[in-house]
């Protein structure tokens, strides 16, 4: 866990509301995101997260309410958006090299030519995933869990101040998450701000601030006080007991079956 550097929120959310069309994807909700340190997102799938995340990226429109990212509008250079591999298509005749260049786009004036400070963020971007191997390959040369340390480069080749990652580590391999964990604690020991929306009850207890999400802001604030079983009972909608760690029946986790415990660390949990 990181130290927080900064009272000023990164994002701040009030009455937020975002559909897709006639679906709520989440209703009028109040959040703030600290800067500086790490947010987890949790909640069941189909809980909004992912939507919430785009919205805070400028991709997806707010229906109503408010959201302030960086005290102005959603999106802006000052936001990386690093989705989930498994979304984009790998089969892109593009290289890891050319992939993690497009980080730098917003940064471009008309012609998009590079400069030297563009070439430089780029190769920075690659050596910090431990990509300099396979940066002249492509991406349907790699697997699952290089593709996706080719798209968190792309992220920090934006050099921004908000890093938000959509399930970032699912299903990779270990060393993989481990690499994009390391990058994660980087980046909030420099000051910036990183928020991740994911389903591992242990991963949000290693972080600075959780948003528990069921459709709508569950709650909000310091993981002992968000992840324990009376929050995660109402937001997941299922029975959850505290019994050395914490059980959730939850479709995320089909290959441990329907019931998965989750380990818990740092003391979370606590009263039901």
């Amino acid at each position: 866990m990181s130290e927080m550097r900064s009272v000023t929120p990164a994002v701040v959310g009030r009455g937020v509301e975002l559909r897709y069309g006639d679906r709520l994807a989440l209703a009028a909700s109040d959040f703030t995101i600290p800067a500086g340190g790490s947010t987890v997102m949790i909640g069941p799938n189909g809980s909004g997260k992912s939507t919430l995340l785009a919205a805070i990226a400028g991709l997806h429109p707010v229906h109503a309410g408010d959201l302030q990212v960086a005290g102005g509008p959603p999106g802006g250079t000052n936001v990386a958006f690093v989705m989930q591999a498994t979304k984009v298509n790998e089969l892109l005749p593009v290289t890891v090299r050319e992939v993690v260049a497009m980080g730098r786009y917003a940064h471009l004036g008309l012609w998009r030519r590079f400069g030297p400070a563009d070439r430089q963020a780029v190769e920075a971007a690659i050596l910090r995933l431990g990509l300099s191997d396979v940066a002249g390959r492509h991406l349907a040369e790699l697997s699952g869990g290089q593709r996706q340390r080719v798209f968190v480069a792309q992220g920090l080749a934006q050099e921004h101040s908000i890093l938000l990652m959509d399930e970032p580590t699912t299903g990779l391999d270990l060393v993989s998450s481990a690499e994009i964990a390391r990058v994660v604690e980087e980046e909030t020991a420099e000051g910036k701000t990183v928020v991740l929306a994911g389903h591992d009850l242990a991963e949000a207890a290693e972080a600075d601030h959780v948003i528990l999400l069921a459709n709508r802001v569950v709650a909000e604030g310091p993981p002992a006080e968000v992840l324990v079983p009376a929050l995660l009972s109402e937001a997941y909608q299922t029975r959850i007991f505290d019994a050395g760690g914490i059980l959730v029946d939850d479709s995320a986790h089909r290959a441990a079956g329907r019931r998965h415990v989750h380990r818990r660390r740092r003391g979370v949990g606590g009263g039901g």
